[in-house]
């Protein structure tokens, strides 16, 4: 839980981060924008970034119920965009093994989120549907 919590928060900043260098143009530390991508995809990427991290951090702090289902929901929209970006606009910073390693944690990370332990305790959330 703690690693998921870590990644939530640096999401969050990422994106927020990218959010600034699209609105301002101005680069923090380093430049995150994509020049393969168009503008509103680009936009759409910081979006679901943002609200995931931001999502998971609320969700954690408040204990609530429906964040292993509300997760599960964005890190499949996150997924898509991820398709989209590397089939679509393949640059030389992002490959396929990328891909297939941020797939595989998208996986992870929601089968984390629904059947361990942790996770429901945490959030109650039972996937029978007898919750806490």
């Amino acid at each position: 839980m703690g690693l998921l919590l870590l990644s939530a928060v640096g999401m969050l900043i990422w994106g927020l981060a990218g959010f600034f260098e699209y609105f301002t143009g101005i680069v923090p530390i380093i430049a995150l924008q994509n020049a393969a991508y168009p503008s509103g995809t680009q936009f759409v990427h910081w979006f679901l970034i943002t609200l995931t991290g931001g999502a998971f951090l609320t969700g954690y702090i408040t204990r609530w119920k429906w964040t292993p289902i509300l997760m599960i929901l964005l890190y499949s929209n996150l997924g898509v965009l991820c398709t989209i970006q590397t089939f679509d606009f393949m640059s030389e910073q992002w490959g396929f093994s990328e891909y297939y390693t941020e797939m595989g944690l998208y996986v992870v990370h929601s089968l984390f989120l629904l059947f361990s332990k942790v996770s429901r305790s945490r959030f109650g959330f039972d996937l029978i549907g007898s919750s806490k």
